[in-house]
């Protein structure tokens, strides 16, 4: 089986940064079911159908926060930068510029 997610020899890469990859991989798989049950949900006439969808989005909510803390924790720096940006008021892009500045 091919996987696409490497850009260089996939036996040159330790293992540590093929694991990297398939939390990216896997965080951007979480990112897209999502998204898809957010057009299911929105579309959906169905009350208990929409429930059953909302339910399952919410797991998926889940996985996508456990992938990211995973990744953050094994670069600092994008530690960093997110905690300047997430969860607080004001301006996502002053917030970005200052939390880039932070993790320098």
């Amino acid at each position: 089986m091919a996987f696409d997610q490497y850009h260089e020899p996939a036996s040159e890469l330790s293992d540590e940064t093929r694991t990297f990859a398939r939390m990216i991989v896997s965080l951007g798989e979480e990112a897209e079911a999502i998204n898809w049950y957010e057009q299911r949900i929105s579309v959906e006439k169905d009350p208990q159908a929409k429930a059953i969808m909302q339910n399952a989005q919410h797991e998926e909510f889940k996985h996508f926060g456990m992938d990211l803390e995973f990744l953050l924790r094994k670069k600092p720096a994008w530690r960093e930068t997110l905690q300047a940006i997430l969860f607080k008021e004001g301006d996502i892009v002053k917030l970005g510029e200052k939390g880039e500045e932070a993790s320098g």
